[in-house]
Parts: C-alpha cells; sequence; structure tokens
C-alpha cells in the first residue's frame, strides 16, 4: 500500500497501482513498475548484459585514474560511468556474445586539451615499461607544464598500473614499474596529459601491447 504524507502532489512512499514512490537525497519522485518479462535472457538482453560485462571489467581496475581521466564528462553522472558510456559505444569490437576491447579506438581519458605525439612504450629492463613521447607544447593547447597521465592494462590478470602525475610533457619519458609477476605478460599502454591546474584533459593515445621483460 501506498501513503501519501503531503497530499495528492507530492510525500507518496511506497507502491499505488503500479506506480511507485520513493526518495532520494530529500527528492520526492515516481516512477512506473516495470512490467514482468516472461523471458528475460532475450538474443537482445544477453548482447548487451555481455557488452557491459567487457567493459566493466577493463573500467573496474583504473577507477581512481577514470577520476582525473573522465572528470571534464562527468555531467549528472560519476567519472566511472561516464568512461563506461563512451566505451560500450566506441570501444568494444566482436559479435555476439564474444565481445573484447578495441584498445585502439577504447580512452581511458577524454577531452580537448592536445594528446600525445609520437608516443611509444618498451620494456628493456626487468618488470619495467618505458613510455615516451615527443615535446609537442608548441602545438595546439598543449604546454610543456602538461602532466603524463599512465596507464598499463594486464588483461590476463585484470590489473591496472598507472600514474596521475607522471612528469612534465616537455620531459618526454616515464618508467613505469609493475609486479615482477608481470615478466613475460603483455600490458596495454595508454598516454594523455592533464594540464597543470587540473582544468583540461586531452584524450587518452593506445601505444600499443608491450610484452614485459
Amino acid at each position: 500500500m501506498g501513503i501519501i504524507n503531503q497530499g495528492i502532489l507530492g510525500g507518496v512512499s511506497g507502491q499505488v497501482g503500479n506506480v511507485i514512490g520513493a526518495s532520494w537525497k530529500g527528492i520526492d519522485y515516481l516512477r512506473i513498475k516495470p512490467s514482468s518479462v516472461a523471458n528475460p535472457r532475450t538474443e537482445g538482453q544477453v548482447d548487451q548484459r555481455s557488452k557491459f560485462s567487457t567493459v566493466l571489467r577493463f573500467l573496474q581496475t583504473m577507477t581512481d585514474f577514470l577520476r582525473v581521466g573522465f572528470k571534464l564528462y562527468a555531467n549528472k553522472m560519476t567519472q566511472f560511468n561516464a568512461a563506461m558510456s563512451y566505451n560500450l559505444n566506441n570501444g568494444i569490437t566482436g559479435a555476439y556474445s564474444n565481445y573484447s576491447i578495441d584498445y585502439a579506438n577504447a580512452l581511458v581519458t577524454r577531452g580537448n586539451l592536445t594528446g600525445a605525439f609520437g608516443g611509444a612504450a618498451t620494456s628493456p629492463n626487468a618488470a619495467t615499461v618505458d613510455v615516451t613521447w615527443t615535446d609537442n607544447s608548441s602545438s595546439g593547447s598543449a604546454m610543456a607544464t602538461d602532466r603524463a597521465l599512465i596507464l598499463l592494462y594486464n588483461a590476463v590478470r585484470g590489473e591496472s598500473v598507472f600514474t596521475t602525475a607522471g612528469p612534465a610533457r616537455s620531459v618526454g619519458l616515464e618508467s613505469i614499474t609493475v609486479p615482477s609477476e608481470y615478466t613475460g605478460e603483455d600490458v596495454q599502454v595508454f598516454l594523455s596529459f592533464v594540464s597543470e591546474d587540473g582544468s583540461k584533459v586531452a584524450n587518452s593515445t593506445y601505444l600499443g601491447s608491450v610484452t614485459v621483460a
């Protein structure tokens, strides 16, 4: 039974017919009870769930990184949800119901700051990945003081190693230490930049897969 606390136009709690009243952060709202579905596992639903779980497995390893990388797109949603939305639409490859992340088109940061140029990744030393780039601080909105955002994703382990406080764009190099257990395993490498005051972020650039020495 539903209860109307403040007259017919407000304060509804519980269920009245197929209308459910509730309150969130002091805001009263109404929603329609969804109709029962005879087959909740239709092909379309399974397909969407497969895509969703694929992106979720990827992004849930880098939640703290996304707070920086997608903060400019967290409009009435969390940074994580903004990243989910973008990558569900742009960062998946494969067919029903066998999907994987399309790393070349996926983004782990998003914004209009001028991105990386001439980026590359190697692993010349044990448990270390070196990321290099060309200083393009004279191009577009890029500044020499922009800080590097670097993320390494290990799909086998479902883990990410990253920094949100890398060296300045003008430096052109950062060495990232990874767990020794990563030796012989591949990591997917992404490079981006954030302005010194944190107000601008670049789209991430995928630098490819690197086998850890």
